[in-house]
């Protein structure tokens, strides 16, 4: 399994003709994001100016970082998800195409191979985006001086998603015109925007904060 290597291996690997791909990748770059975003919360507890805020607020931030918790393993999972996501279409080339009866079953499955190369993607890009969701609190009441951490990783999952619904648009071409590709085109487009404002957001409260500093 890709997520069980050691840095130093998963890089190489990367490198070569067995690579994981780039959704892999992008999944455990999104991890990190929000990894960052957990080491901020981390560096927070403890400090007088969280604990003097108010015990809702508190619980609001504990709730949100047990949160982010379970969204790393969930993206660590596509990691090798995305890895393997495109084996079906792979399988599906190699099938028989000699009668008609061959041809309609290969047909079949190829575009039934290209929906779960889709589908993986999209369910990474869903659970970066929820990170991002996640990440308001700790950039709002996360401790000033590691704030630059939560900008790195709002960058980190911000670039991952995007990066992700590369897969989604390039195998969208494979698919035929119908109710599942007007579905996925209307997500696109949604989750894309989602990403633009989420980073924005949370960038401005990054930079907001660093300016207070100053």
């Amino acid at each position: 399994m890709f997520i069980d290597m050691g840095l130093v291996e998963y890089l190489e690997k990367t490198k070569s003709k067995d690579m994981p791909g780039g959704g892999s990748v992008v999944g455990y770059t999104g991890a990190l994001g929000a990894a960052l975003t957990m080491m901020v919360a981390n560096l927070t507890y403890g400090k007088k100016s969280f604990e003097s805020l108010d015990e809702a607020i508190k619980d609001e931030v504990k709730k949100d970082y047990d949160k982010m918790d379970a969204l790393i393993e969930e993206l660590k999972k596509m990691v090798d998800e995305d890895a393997k996501s495109f084996d079906g279409v792979l399988d599906a080339y190699k099938l028989p195409k000699e009668t008609e009866e061959e041809k309609a079953f290969r047909k079949q499955k190829i575009q039934e191979g290209y929906k779960v190369a889709m589908d993986v993607p999209l369910k990474t890009c869903e659970l970066i985006l929820e990170c991002m969701r996640n990440q308001r609190s700790f950039a709002k009441y996360g401790n000033i001086y590691a704030i630059t951490d939560q900008g790195a990783g709002t960058l980190l999952l911000a670039a991952s998603g995007e990066a992700v619904l590369l897969n989604v648009i390039i195998n969208l071409n494979s698919i035929d015109e119908g109710p599942y590709k007007e579905e996925v085109k209307e997500k696109l487009a949604k989750y894309t925007e989602e990403i633009k404002e989420l980073k924005e957001e949370l960038m401005n409260s990054c930079y907001g904060r660093l300016e207070i500093m100053k």
